[in-house]
């Protein structure tokens, strides 16, 4: 799937230069993905790139050097990129995915979570457009959710993911929705993810501290997110009739506290002072699903899903670098 160019390249030898025309081969299939800077994003990016794909990153504030820096509700900006570039498939991964800083900032959290989708499905054309959404379109009253199951997002962050899910339907019918559950991966700082930033309050094990231990969560390793996207754009290049909504999520259940102890574990640290709460606190910001798990069959029925790498050793690659202290490798592996 790659096809072969020219290049002219100066060739230096001790006095003589010479002209000389090397063969560059560039990737077919290509790829536009938005929130390229972002926790999911960047492993998108990554897979694709690696994968024998001409990979476009695009970003807006944390852009530049790497990614191209594109606002998406600037509809002449995002139809001058997709003319411009011609993707074969697209992956919608930006959004503002904080449930709480949705409530605070709800203008700006809609026109990005709904606004742009409308703006990237109307100028969408024939790429094949996959939306990343999120199990929070449930209540979790009534689990585990499969992709026919009737939303019912209890706060306005899985609100506007839904809304997103809606416009993009609308505009354009052959998207595919991917839902996710909470995420972690390869991060730039603890507090990119609800998961990884437990690692703090592991190694902090001077003091006690209390961690919610009712919402049951599926933690997802944004690698495996990342394959099953290129599974998806894989076979949609071969067959048309791919679209829809689909889930993914890893299988391993726990608690924010059994996450905590669960990484703790993984990098042989104390978790005496990790205390369960089982009584949600007043104002603890936006209502959460009790447990919104989702039914993966359809990916499953399809033989595109990914089987989920094992918490303990994704997040070890994912938090190594921050941990405190700088022997931890020959505790964890000796």
């Amino acid at each position: 799937m790659s096809y072969r160019d020219k290049e002219l390249k100066i060739h230096f030898e001790p006095g003589h230069v010479e002209l000389i025309q090397d063969e560059v081969y560039t990737p077919y299939r290509r790829v536009l993905v938005t929130g390229a800077t972002g926790l999911l994003g960047r492993a998108v990016y990554k897979e694709f790139k690696n994968n024998d794909w001409d990979a476009l990153g695009c970003g807006y504030n944390r852009a530049r050097p790497f990614f191209l820096k594109c606002n998406l509700l600037d509809e002449d900006a995002v139809r001058g990129v997709i003319q411009s570039f011609q993707p074969h498939v697209i992956v919608h991964c930006a959004a503002e995915r904080r449930p709480d800083v949705v409530e605070r900032h709800t203008e700006a959290a809609m026109n990005l979570n709904v606004h742009a989708c409308a703006t990237l499905a109307k100028e969408a054309g024939d790429s094949f457009l996959i939306y990343i959404s999120t199990d929070y379109v449930f209540d979790g009253r009534n689990p585990p959710y499969g992709e026919n199951d009737a939303p019912n997002p209890l706060n306005l962050y899985g609100r506007s993911k839904l809304e997103g899910e809606r416009e993009i339907i609308r505009h354009c019918p052959g998207a595919a929705i991917l839902r996710v559950p909470i995420l972690y991966g390869e991060v730039e700082r603890v507090e990119e993810s609800a998961v990884t930033v437990l690692f703090d309050r592991v190694q902090e094990g001077a003091e006690s501290c209390t961690i919610d231990h009712c919402q049951q969560r599926f933690p997802t390793y944004t690698n495996d997110v990342a394959r099953v996207c290129r599974n998806m754009a894989e076979r949609a290049l071969q067959d048309s009739s791919l679209h829809g909504i689909f889930h993914y999520s890893a299988k391993e259940q726990m608690t924010k506290y059994e996450i905590a102890c669960a990484i703790a574990d993984a990098f042989n640290l104390p978790s005496g002072h990790l205390i369960p709460m089982t009584d949600q606190p007043a104002g603890a910001g936006a209502q959460r699903p009790q447990n919104a798990q989702l039914e993966c069959s359809r990916l499953e029925l399809l033989n595109l899903n990914v089987e989920a790498s094992p918490f303990k050793n994704a997040i070890r690659d994912s938090l190594w670098p921050f941990q405190q202290d700088k022997r931890w490798r020959q505790t964890v592996f000796h």
